[in-house]
């Protein structure tokens, strides 16, 4: 037997149950809790006689169900804070130049205003829920933390967390190895990147000590060596905890580190749906008529694939450009030895604080770095909509194709 999966929220099926006295015990409406009320977020106030009401949205309640309550009756102190601090910050907004004056006795409040603080607690709500998702599907101990302190945009609609390449029908990303290193300790005289022909990427620090351009070959599942390999790097996954964060200078969402980032680190895999370039050629002309660039050549060796990241990613697919990025591109083959198919891999170029916001360089394919006076290496599809860029370096070519 076949079925389709439920997209609506446990909430919007709580909310039903409810609204039709039905039970659910596998989404958590039993007879115990049919009738219960939990404040989900308050999206009103007023004054009557003297007294404070708060117009409630209750947890797994449609909205039809909001009843006004006093002040006293609340016994959510951090939803109140919220109220108030989402109410204080549509006020002070500046308007023509002019902030608004924030009056503290008002009997009720605007519409506008209300309307305001329903949409900002709906955003703080899906914003949560979104975390969540993106930890549950992580396979990395870091944490993803999101964050929108800039308007009232939430998580994408059309795009799907995932933490390793997702190969179009007909692409295999995995060529089959069946052989691996017999070193008790990497690395030793025929270690995988010397039977590759290459030293090993890395020192005794774990940090990278390669040049921009050479590949790197980690140990893979056949190898005798342990977990704690020090050629094990890339394929554990982001040490690092991040943020997804919404910029305030109009390049939509950004990604920050929450801990500092030494000089040659690791700091994620750029990952997406392994396509042909004909494929990359046709997607092309569609993200450049939106300004978006997702497509990221695999021409380490030949340029017959792209990796695209705009329906399937990582968190790597909220990384901005910069003309003067702190993440460099490296080439990485783990489990799959086919030069047409590296893994790409981002690193740090010099140390990076806690809260800083971190970057690449679109134009960075693999070793070759296409500056401004190799614009044309660009494929057609780059060539018909150039993007302006934001970055804000001062070395800025001023487009990010």
């Amino acid at each position: 037997a076949w079925y389709v999966p439920c997209l609506a929220s446990l909430e919007t099926l709580q909310e039903l149950c409810r609204k039709e006295n039905l039970r659910c015990k596998s989404i958590g409406i039993t007879n115990r809790n049919l009738k219960s009320y939990e404040v989900e977020y308050l999206c009103d106030y007023k004054v009557e006689e003297g007294t404070e009401y708060y117009l409630v949205k209750w947890k797994g309640w449609p909205e039809s169900s909001n009843t006004w309550e006093p002040e006293k009756n609340l016994k959510c102190p951090l939803l109140l804070q919220n109220f108030l601090s989402d109410k204080n910050e549509y006020l002070s907004r500046v308007r023509d130049g002019k902030a608004l004056k924030v009056r503290n006795h008002v009997k009720a409040l605007k519409p506008a205003v209300a309307d305001y603080i329903v949409k900002k607690a709906k955003q703080r709500i899906a914003l949560r829920r979104w975390k969540e998702e993106l930890n549950r599907k992580k396979n990395h101990k870091a944490m993803i933390l999101v964050e929108n302190t800039v308007d009232l945009e939430g998580p994408p609609l059309d795009f799907y967390y995932i933490n390793e390449y997702k190969p179009a029908p007909g692409i295999n990303v995995i060529n089959g190895i069946t052989t691996g290193c017999e070193c008790a300790d990497c690395p030793a005289e025929k270690c995988c990147p010397k039977e590759a022909g290459f030293i090993l990427a890395y020192n005794k620090r774990k940090k990278l000590k390669i040049q921009p351009g050479l590949p790197i070959y980690e140990c893979n599942s056949f190898c005798r060596c342990g977990p704690d390999c020090p050629n094990r790097i890339v394929q554990k996954g982001t040490p690092y905890s991040l943020c997804i964060f919404r910029t305030n200078n109009g390049r939509g969402w950004g990604v920050k580190t929450l801990q500092k980032i030494k000089t040659n680190s690791f700091v994620m895999e750029y990952v997406g749906e392994v396509i042909t370039s004909e494929e990359a050629e046709r997607r092309g002309q569609l993200y450049d008529n939106q300004g978006n660039t997702y497509l990221f050549d695999l021409d380490y060796d030949s340029d017959e694939f792209t990796v695209d990241a705009a329906r399937y990613g990582n968190v790597s697919h909220f990384v901005n450009h910069s003309c003067d990025p702190n993440l460099q591109v490296f080439n990485v083959f783990i489990d799959n030895l086919d030069l047409r198919l590296p893994r790409i891999a981002l690193f740090s170029t010099r140390t990076i604080k806690a809260g800083e916001e971190l970057t690449f360089d679109y134009q960075m394919k693999g070793s070759i770095d296409l500056t401004s006076d190799s614009a044309d290496g660009l494929s057609p599809s780059r060539k018909r909509i150039r993007t302006v860029c934001k970055c804000g370096a001062v070395c800025c070519r001023g487009y990010l194709n």
